[in-house]
């Protein structure tokens, strides 16, 4: 799925945008790969609720981890990228996730983040939101 720059934002800032989406997928994709290498099973990427947006939902036995993805050109810049307002937004979306998803509604809940920086491999922080 594209998501399409806004149309009254001049050319160059669309391609812009474009191109931040596009890394911020392929952020995304490298993170689940980094989960996945941990043995984590992808449930759901970039899941939308009315209450936000989760980046990557997967499981590993019986812990449901809801993981926020950062990329920036340093990992100190990735870490502080994170509000207290986007931390709130991504345990209202979860809960409404779970709600909707009852099979995991006796899981241990986590709320994850990976921080991406440059060429370097990601680094998963557990219960860091």
């Amino acid at each position: 799925m594209t998501t399409r720059a806004p149309r009254h934002l001049p050319e160059g800032a669309r391609a812009a945008r474009r191109r931040s989406e596009r890394q911020g997928h392929t952020a995304e994709r490298i993170a689940a790969l980094a989960l996945m290498l941990r043995g984590y099973r992808i449930l759901g990427r970039r899941q939308k609720t009315p209450l936000g947006e989760i980046d990557l939902i997967a499981v590993r036995g019986r812990r449901v981890a809801f993981v926020e993805v950062k990329r920036r050109s340093t990992r100190e810049a990735a870490e502080s990228a994170l509000t207290p307002d986007q931390r709130a937004r991504i345990r209202r979306a979860a809960s409404l996730w779970l709600a909707r998803n009852a099979r995991y509604q006796s899981y241990e809940m986590g709320f994850d983040l990976v921080l991406i920086a440059g060429r370097r491999w990601p680094r998963y922080l557990r219960n860091a939101l």
